[in-house]
């Protein structure tokens, strides 16, 4: 599915983060990435919302890079979506600047305005959700994700 689409933030929960200084190094570590504008830590929920630059091309894989470089792991990961009005029948792909987005147990609908699509890769989910889940058994490329709207 081609598309006018933009991701305007993500939402993640960091596994291991025990306190201020966990986060701090978390958010530290994501400030690197260019195409990142701002970041809210919710420590006592261990969740980040980060915002991006007007335009940019959001890279998923450099973002769970930076958390695992700060020494966490991701437990969840979401990421809102603005998407021009689009028909989806079943599973499709949703095409993002340079990554492919393969939507998982799609329905039929149309998708316009910000959707939120919950990642479901190795990395983006807990081990014990992504062993147990299918998607454990297909591969996926660099820059191809499996999502659930």
């Amino acid at each position: 599915m081609a598309s006018d689409s933009q991701v305007t933030r993500v939402f993640f929960q960091a596994s291991g983060l025990t306190c201020s200084m966990c986060s701090n190094s978390i958010n530290k570590s994501l400030r690197t990435l260019d195409f990142v504008d701002k970041i809210t830590a919710d420590v006592r929920n261990y969740t980040f919302e980060v915002s991006f630059k007007d335009g940019s091309n959001v890279d998923f894989d450099r973002i769970k890079k930076k958390v695992e470089d700060a020494g966490f792991s991701i437990g969840d990961f979401k990421a809102t979506i603005y998407l021009s009005s689009n028909q989806l029948a079943g599973d499709q792909t949703i095409k993002i600047g340079t990554s492919t987005l393969l939507i998982v147990n799609g329905k039929d609908q149309t998708l316009h305005g910000d959707i939120i699509v919950r990642f479901l890769d190795k990395g983006f989910v807990s081990s014990k959700e992504y062993k147990a889940s299918s998607i454990s058994k297909s591969s996926t490329e660099a820059g191809n994700y499996h999502v659930r709207i």
